[in-house]
């Protein structure tokens, strides 16, 4: 297997791919002659012969295979019961091929897979490979939403409950996904007010037992202040598990059964204001038990789904049925990218859902695997859910509900149901059942349900698959219009030859005199923001310092962005060197794009991932000379600057002063074929180098809505970054003049004492406690707050 390793790899075909072409072998004396390539399979006129491999190569065995691009780049990961009849099918005349297909195999330049023991173990190995390589060609559902939790810290000896919508925390229970975050919010605020639970961070948390003094909701009855031990920590916990039994519909009605008769009684003994209290308590939890109304039995566990689809998209709609309540449901929608059936469909859509939530409610619990493979691609590393350590869960919580009558309420529990109720029976149906079986820890049924309440629940979304469908196919014809249209008029208005597919607009934002200057550049491409290609500055100024005003620190940023060869720039704080490959003689060289932050999280940049984003850009060096020659050395590098891609328009925020600054910078980057315009706030007026008149949009024309929407994200995010800046500054003035003293010790002290005047009234022995802190450098921050 390792000269197919060689054979295969998407760095030897380009070295051998003049060769392959040209290479003939005749097959016997006076016969007609046949074409085959160098692995001596047969020549089939078009890029599939540079890399097809002989038949009686391809094992006839299951596996996982993988389709790379010329960048060496997986384009389509997919599993076989027999490799060898699955691949060979690619192989076919092109015209028996599905046109996606076709698409996908002239697209790929290689040929790799890996052979495994079991369908089970391909169906894993299938799964870890899209989810790391995340294939263009792969059918991939996509939520049309993220979904709001509600979350309880289980792990902490204080429990917190909160609204979320990510689920990467250990030691976390998670009850949804719910379809409304407002009616979460609602109904986690009126139950506040019957189980007032801790809800603040650790830090808020944590400061208040520093200082004493609870939060704003001790003081409206929403929290039961367990920082200042106003409440023991059994006792709250108990709270919080009344709480999650009412939002899981287990002890909703229970509770106010008991709630009900307590009222009663305290009227009969003239407790007046108690019983009223009672009283608004019972109607604020009946609102949310009807939120939850049961439509089963109390035992049933079960997710039901739903399906439509046409020939381009599908959608799939979930019902999350625990304790015989609906608890949630999700909507999914994906693009047929390839020629698979609904069976097959909905068997992926079975593996990425419940692989997704094995791994999110029990990362704890997730076993490694690595095991060499005798196939193409070296070692496999296989990521497998520890069934034995969820059973073992199970039977502790069956043996406390033995012992106590009633399981812990906030004790994790398989994400994975008994019953998995389904439109369309999948492919592989027996060998689902038996990974979902592991996952859980129990049995696991799929089924069709062909009468009942199950079926009725089942044709309900089905229902709403089919409208979920119908609203994407509109969304999308009327946003594609709309779009269109406003690069239109903006085109149309700036003079510009053809529409301005990427926009790219700069803000500056700063206190008076300067203090703590940032700029932020932000990206749309096709009318749509590319949050993961924003971008944000720190000023620096000739001295170091910051600019002398806007414009300079405007001219500073588009240098900066346009700098390097017009298309790479700086744009942060941190170094990265960008590995370039020469197309001749194989030479690596290196060119430096210094300090970039890229964009990340809900206000820097909401998706931003390194410094390149998730693309695939050409290296820089090698997006021209590529085309003429294959070069010797074919390099993936995942850090690639979307820097590479120039703007078709440069949009500044501001008048003409803004403008020409903005277009002397790009002239002085011999920049000359990107368009500069600017937006005034005041009058909304559209500025133009050289042009003493301003541009008048119509206000409700679409192309007026985009520059608009384009100015105000860019001003939103500069502002973001330069409060977050400031912030900083403010907080850790006073530590930052202290020698030996760095961000991670600031860190430290502010997380131990809450303040820099706690620290002032704190003596060297208590310095010495902070991890880290030493005898004499907690002498030398003693005396140096002191002397301030």
């Amino acid at each position: 297997m390792t000269n197919d390793i060689e054979r295969h790899s998407p760095d030897e075909w380009r070295k051998t791919a003049a060769a392959l072409m040209s290479e003939s072998v005749a097959v016997g004396a006076g016969e007609t002659t046949a074409k085959v390539n160098a692995n001596g399979a047969p020549l089939l006129g078009d890029s599939r012969d540079l890399f097809r491999p002989k038949t009686s190569d391809i094992p006839a065995k299951p596996g996982v295979y993988k389709w790379r691009d010329g960048e060496g780049r997986v384009i389509y990961v997919g599993k076989a019961k027999n490799l060898r009849n699955r691949l060979t099918n690619y192989f076919q005349p092109l015209y028996l091929l599905h046109p996606r297909t076709q698409t996908m195999v002239l697209t790929a330049r290689s040929l790799e897979w890996t052979v495994v023991a079991t369908e089970l173990e391909s169906l894993t190995l299938e799964y870890t490979w899209i989810k790391e390589f995340d294939p263009r060609f792969n059918v991939q559902f996509r939520d049309d939403k993220t979904y709001p939790y509600l979350a309880v810290s289980t792990g902490e000896r204080i429990p917190r409950v909160w609204v979320t919508r990510s689920r990467k925390r250990r030691d976390t229970r998670y009850f949804g996904p719910y379809a409304k975050v407002w009616e979460l919010r609602h109904s986690l605020d009126r139950l506040l007010r019957t189980f007032p639970v801790r809800t603040c961070t650790t830090n808020v948390f944590h400061k208040a037992q520093l200082t004493g003094r609870p939060c704003l909701f001790a003081s409206i009855g929403k929290c039961s202040a367990p920082c200042v031990n106003r409440i023991e920590a059994d006792e709250h916990r108990r709270l919080c598990e009344q709480l999650v039994g009412v939002m899981t519909g287990r002890l909703g009605r229970p509770y106010i059964a008991q709630l009900t008769r307590d009222m009663k009684e305290a009227s009969a003994e003239l407790e007046f204001e108690k019983a009223a209290r009672l009283r608004d308590q019972i109607q604020m939890l009946e609102t949310v038990v009807q939120q939850n109304a049961v439509v089963f039995d109390q035992d049933v566990d079960a997710d039901v789904f739903g399906f439509a689809s046409d020939e381009l998209e599908a959608s799939v709609h979930a019902f999350y049925v625990r304790a015989g309540s609906i608890r949630g449901e999700r909507n999914w929608s994906v693009e047929r990218v390839e020629d698979i059936d609904d069976a097959d469909l909905m068997a992926d859509l079975l593996v990425q859902v419940y692989s997704d939530a094995a791994g999110d409610n029990h990362p704890q619990s997730a076993a490694t695997i690595s095991t060499n493979r005798e196939a193409i691609g070296s070692t496999q590393t296989i990521t497998a859910t520890d069934a034995v350590a969820r059973a073992q869960a199970t039977r502790e919580r069956n043996t406390r509900q033995e012992t106590t009558g009633r399981a812990d309420l906030l004790a994790p529990i398989a994400p994975v149901p008994r019953e998995i109720i389904v439109p369309v029976e999948p492919a592989r149906r027996e060998e689902l059942e038996g990974w979902l079986t592991n996952l859980r820890g129990g049995a696991v049924t799929i089924r069709v349900a062909s009468r009942g309440d199950k079926k009725q629940l089942m044709d309900r979304a089905n229902e709403n698959a089919s409208q979920a469908l119908q609203r994407s196919k509109m969304s999308r014809i009327s946003d594609m219009g709309a779009r269109t249209q406003a690069m239109n008029d903006v085109a149309k208005a700036l003079g510009l030859a053809e529409a301005p597919l990427r926009i790219e607009c700069y803000d500056i934002s700063n206190t008076v005199g300067g203090a703590f200057q940032v700029a932020s550049m932000v990206v749309f491409e096709d009318a749509i923001a590319k949050k993961s290609e924003y971008r944000r500055f720190a000023i620096r100024g000739k001295d170091g310092k910051g600019a002398v005003d806007d414009l300079s620190a405007l001219y500073e940023t588009l240098t900066r962005r346009f700098k390097h060869g017009n298309i790479a720039g700086d744009s942060g704080e941190s170094i990265d060197a960008e590995q370039r490959v020469a197309s001749a003689a194989g030479k690596m060289t290196t060119a430096v794009a210094a300090e970039t932050i890229a964009a990340n999280g809900n206000d820097n940049g909401e998706g931003g991932s390194g410094i390149s984003g998730k693309g695939h850009a050409v290296p820089v060096g090698v997006q021209n000379d590529a085309r003429e020659s294959p070069p010797d050395i074919v390099q993936q590098n995942t850090n690639r600057h979307h820097f590479a891609y120039k703007p078709n328009l440069v949009v500044v925020d501001g008048g003409k002063p803004q403008v020409m600054a903005a277009a002397k910078a790009l002239e002085d980057c011999d920049v000359n074929d990107v368009a500069v315009c600017g937006l005034a706030k005041r009058l909304e007026e559209v500025w133009v180098p050289d042009d003493d008149y301003p541009i008048i949009l119509k206000r409700q024309s679409e192309g007026m809505y985009l520059l608009q929407r384009v100015r105000d994200e860019s001003h939103r995010f500069a502002i973001t970054y330069h409060r977050q800046q400031r912030r900083k500054g403010a907080l850790r003035s006073a530590l930052d003049e202290i020698p030996g003293i760095g961000e991670s010790y600031q860190k430290r002290l502010l997380n131990h004492f809450g303040s820099v005047k706690a620290m002032r009234e704190a003596s060297v022995e208590d310095f010495e406690k902070v991890k880290g802190i030493g005898h004499a450098k907690a002498e030398a921050l003693y005396t140096a707050l002191h002397e301030q």
